[in-house]
């Protein structure tokens, strides 16, 4: 799993174009219906649909959430070949009140190709040239150059411990304290917040351990993800960094209209066994 952190001012993001695994479940405290009928050639013999007592998820132990999470990781990064979808960023440096935004059509192949296309930008120029563009290429070298599982969110990477439960948007979730096992650029500490029921990533937040430039001191953010199919991916996230030259920056990045396509319909809708 990669998380889509940026770089901010003059860098980019530790994310690859692919997101965390996910199976087709339903999210938390949803309940999946069962549908019988009967029916003939006699219509007045005709049973019309009946509805059972929908079917409610289990609630995962922590331990257990943690391990469907990484099995719909695998699952994902080896069923999903390509998506596209709409990206807007919208970028600002408070400090001399300077903005910009900029939405683009993205569009992902496994396993290292990443292209944008401009659809229009609203602002000003230093802050598309300087920020937002070089955010964007620094985000395309980064899949097509970087070992991608050296940022992964996997125990090889990072320890994690059980913080409790929580609410987000509705959905009950388990909290882990993420903590790097190096000091790697790419790396963060904070939490994550996995779905009870399912498993899915719902939100990543936390600060990056090592800076990526001597320009950037401090980079923070927080991260949201969806169930879209088969698939789990960012919507928004929010990150704020404390740049040399150009003062607090402060990135937004949204996701919309995800196309996911997969190599194998059948692995991309397999429910692991936990």
């Amino acid at each position: 799993m990669r998380l889509l952190i940026p770089r901010l001012a003059l860098l980019g993001c530790l994310s690859a174009g692919t997101a965390v695994a996910q199976g087709p479940f339903a999210t938390a405290g949803a309940t999946l219906p069962v549908l019988t009928y009967s029916s003939n050639a006699n219509s007045s013999d005709y049973t019309p649909p009946a509805i059972t007592p929908p079917v409610s998820l289990p609630r995962m132990a922590p331990e257990l959430a943690l391990r469907a999470y990484h099995q719909k990781a695998a699952i994902q990064a080896a069923a999903l070949t390509e998506y596209s979808s709409t990206t807007l960023i919208r970028a600002a440096l408070p400090e001399t009140s300077q903005s910009g935004e900029f939405e683009l059509q993205r569009h992902y192949s496994a396993p290292r190709s990443l292209q944008f296309k401009a659809i229009k930008f609203i602002g000003d120029g230093f802050v598309k040239t300087n920020i937002i563009t070089r955010l964007l290429q620094s985000e395309v070298d980064h899949v097509q150059k970087d070992d991608l599982t050296l940022t992964a969110l996997t125990h090889a990477n990072y320890k994690f411990s059980s913080k409790g439960t929580t609410n987000i948007a509705g959905r009950t979730v388990h909290v882990f304290q993420v903590k790097p096992r190096k000091k790697r650029v790419g790396l963060f500490k904070g939490r994550i917040y996995l779905d009870a029921y399912t498993g899915s990533l719902v939100r990543a937040e936390g600060s990056a351990v090592k800076s990526p430039s001597f320009f950037v001191k401090k980079i923070e953010f927080v991260q949201d993800y969806a169930d879209i199919g088969a698939f789990t991916f960012p919507m928004h996230i929010h990150s704020e960094a404390q740049a040399r030259l150009v003062g607090r920056t402060v990135v937004d990045i949204y996701q919309s209209d995800y196309e996911p396509v997969s190599s194998s319909p059948v692995a991309a809708q397999q429910v692991p066994s936990l």
